[in-house]
């Protein structure tokens, strides 16, 4: 399975519309149809900052996990937002730094009529939990349910 297959499984990535379109060698692609309900203003097709925020988020963690092939938690993220979003949107995402236990990615957001409306910058953690999982536990780990 690749990498953006099982991105694209991810249910809160499938509950906003995105799409891992790649994701390999440290670069990944997402793209995300706006729609009124991801709007921040009634009546009108204007993204949430959340919205973007998420998108930013998935491409760089897209990104890194694509070096990785496992679970990289973000650990930061930084946004500058530059432009209203008000179609749809793409995020390109690219690992700038690789390090041994953390992983940084850098992602710009154009809409689909080229206007550049935002640009993140991502902390993700990449190992050191010391049993296969980034944060000391293995993803599916019953110990985590309450």
């Amino acid at each position: 399975m690749s990498v953006a297959d099982l991105l694209n499984g991810m249910p809160f990535a499938d509950h906003l519309g995105m799409e891992v379109v790649e994701a390999a060698d440290g670069r990944a692609v997402v793209e995300l149809p706006m729609r009124e309900e991801l709007s921040s203003v009634p009546g009108r097709r204007i993204a949430h900052g959340g919205v973007t925020y998420a998108l930013a988020d998935t491409a760089a963690g897209a990104a890194v996990i694509s070096l990785h092939h496992k679970p990289t938690p973000t650990v930061d993220m930084r946004m500058d937002y530059l432009a209203p979003a008000t179609t749809d949107l793409r995020a390109e995402a690219t690992v700038v730094r690789d390090g041994g236990s953390v992983a940084t990615a850098e992602v710009t957001i154009e809409d689909v009529d080229g206007t550049h409306v935002a640009d993140a910058r991502g902390t993700f953690k990449t190992g050191g939990g010391g049993d296969g999982g980034a944060w000391g536990v293995t993803p599916g780990d019953d110990s985590l349910a309450e």
